[in-house]
């Protein structure tokens, strides 16, 4: 499939190179580069060059590269713990919305660096657990 490009899109306009960055690794499908507000050294994106604001969008054949090229950014940089990030929309901390892989080092053992997050866990009961998988699994 051919990339679909967003002449708004600051991403789709970074693989066009008429915005310039700091590239790493590029394929016929996907774009990474040095984040330019970084939350720790090495904090790198890996981006399709097909325009999809969101995952679900995204034709699967782009996803191909994304995960093998983020462990490739993980290794180079050299950190055992990183966090691989992905939000879809706004209310999720999206900011452009272009389907985008955050790689990014956690190289210290504390919050000050890297990606600091909460994980507000709920406490669904077994039987709301059943009913959900149950309606999860039609859908599949």
């Amino acid at each position: 499939m051919s990339a679909k490009h967003l002449a708004s899109c600051i991403f789709c306009k970074i693989i066009k190179g008429e915005i310039p960055s700091l590239k790493l690794v590029e394929t016929d499908l996907t774009y990474s580069f040095l984040d330019i507000g970084p939350l720790s050294k090495g904090h790198a994106l890996v981006i399709p060059k097909y325009h999809a604001a969101k995952l679900h969008e995204l034709p699967d054949e782009h996803l191909t590269d994304i995960l093998p090229i983020a462990k490739k950014l993980a290794l180079a940089v050299g950190c055992e713990n990183y966090n691989i990030l992905q939000n879809n929309g706004a209310i999720a901390h999206q900011v452009v919305d272009h389907v985008h892989f955050h790689m990014i080092p956690k190289p210290r053992a504390s919050d000050e660096e890297g990606l600091v997050i909460g994980w507000p866990a709920q406490k669904p009961s077994m039987d709301e657990l059943k009913e959900l998988h149950e309606i999860l699994k039609t859908k599949l």
